[in-house]
């Protein structure tokens, strides 16, 4: 969300900007919540219907699910590492140290691994940075749903101020209003409002400030354009329920065929039976003389052509994801390592997207924890003296490595062993 900083008033929004920013906030809910639907497999097939007395299976497959968790668990399975940049400099080493250890206590690890998540479904992240109650720095994600960030309308898009909210509860768990909490790069702003589609109902509840040197709320992006994993495939997912879903109501329609009877007819035994009770219990038909008969009216299913279609849709979806099917057999057959990063080369492309999205990110949270720090006595750091270092989290092929190891001379040193390298590599 972005607007001009002229319009705010001082250094904070006033309710007539809140009120706009909210608005525009509201209007995108649906598409969020259809999102988070989708992450919870309530997907768009669950809400079918279909006519009364006809087999309404509603199979929601968790496609979204497996796709955010092989695209942030390969991001961010590995917890994100931290050097100083110039190892030589000691304080820098001490600072980088110092911020370790805030990251460590406030359980960093963690909420990367859920910001990683709020990214990959709703296609941005936030985080609320502040101050517990023995003033350390501490991390929570919150939700996408309910938390934004507005940046000014310059080249460098300034982050403004931030916005998140929650409801207040009556003791019968019923809601009596909200509380919207304001970000600005020196204050915190809670407003208490009855709605939230009618910001001029609010006052300002309290007013304090806060030392971490900027907007304490960072967004995590996933790509240049908000957009989440799985969002660009909803709808082969519903067409993959769909057949699904129709592949099932047929082979139930198929049981339940129709017996057409030819020269007869039944009717209720002696006993009171139907002729239905009479054909499930007996599972035999009398039929009066020679010209009479029976057969039964059913549906002809081509399982191949629903197979080949079901297949073709499985496959479009992790392509245009650039998720692979860990489970396919092409896929677990490949042990060499080299073939292995050809089948993970389009997750590669994409996640290196997302790093460099996720690593804006982290370099906000680290400004943030570095000024509060500062302030109560650390030593002075900055993005720039940091190196923040991914790590994948790929299956490791010990055999081909030893194997490789073996060629190269085993344990040799350093200069043998790339000098034994680059003959093998020359002789290829």
């Amino acid at each position: 969300m972005i607007i001009r900083p002229q319009w705010m008033s001082g250094d904070a929004p006033d309710g007539v900007m809140l009120d706009s920013c909210l608005r525009e906030h509201l209007a995108r809910l649906p598409r969020l919540e259809r999102l988070k639907r989708y992450y919870d497999g309530k997907n768009d097939v669950r809400l079918r219907r279909r006519e009364p007395g006809l087999p309404n299976n509603r199979l929601a497959h968790g496609f979204a699910r497996y796709i955010t968790a092989m695209a942030s668990g390969y991001l961010i399975g590995s917890p994100v590492d931290y050097q100083p940049r110039d190892t030589g400099d000691a304080r820098a080493a001490a600072a980088v140290e110092a911020l370790r250890e805030a990251y460590r206590d406030a359980n960093a690890d963690s909420v990367d691994a859920e910001l990683a998540r709020n990214a990959s479904v709703y296609g941005r992240a936030v985080e609320l940075v502040y101050a517990d109650e023995q003033a350390q720095p501490r991390s929570v994600s919150l939700d996408p749903a309910s938390a934004f960030v507005v940046y000014g309308d310059t080249v460098a898009a300034r982050p403004l101020f931030g916005v998140y909210y929650t409801p207040v509860r009556r003791g019968d768990g019923g809601v009596d209003g909200w509380r919207v909490h304001v970000f600005t790069d020196k204050k915190r702003v809670t407003w208490r409002m009855s709605a939230l589609s009618d910001f001029r109902s609010g006052q300002v509840e309290s007013e304090a400030d806060h030392f971490f040197g900027g907007v304490p709320m960072v967004e995590y992006w996933n790509d240049e354009c908000e957009r989440g994993d799985f969002e660009p495939v909803l709808s082969l997912i519903d067409a993959y329920d769909a057949l699904a879903s129709d592949r099932l109501n047929d082979k139930q329609q198929f049981v339940d065929a129709l017996l057409l009877l030819y020269g007869c007819t039944m009717e209720t035994d002696e006993r009171g039976r139907t002729p239905g009770q009479q054909l499930r219990e007996d599972k035999a038909l009398a039929l009066p003389d020679s010209d009479a008969r029976a057969e039964w009216l059913c549906k002809q299913l081509n399982e191949a052509d629903t197979e080949v279609l079901r297949q073709a849709l499985k496959e479009d979806i992790h392509k245009l994801c650039l998720v692979p099917d860990m489970t396919d057999q092409h896929f677990a057959a490949n042990i060499s390592g080299v073939a292995m990063r050809y089948k993970l080369l389009g997750l590669e492309q994409l996640t290196r997207v997302k790093e460099r999205w996720f690593r804006e990110g982290l370099n906000g949270r680290l400004a943030l924890y570095a000024a509060f720090l500062q302030r109560r006595g650390g030593m002075a750091l900055s993005p720039g003296d940091v190196r923040i270092a991914f790590t994948r989290s790929l299956p490791m092929n010990s055999l081909e490595e030893a194997r490789t190891l073996n060629a190269l001379g085993g344990l040799a040193e350093p200069g043998a062993l790339r000098e034994r390298a680059a003959a093998i590599l020359g002789e290829k």
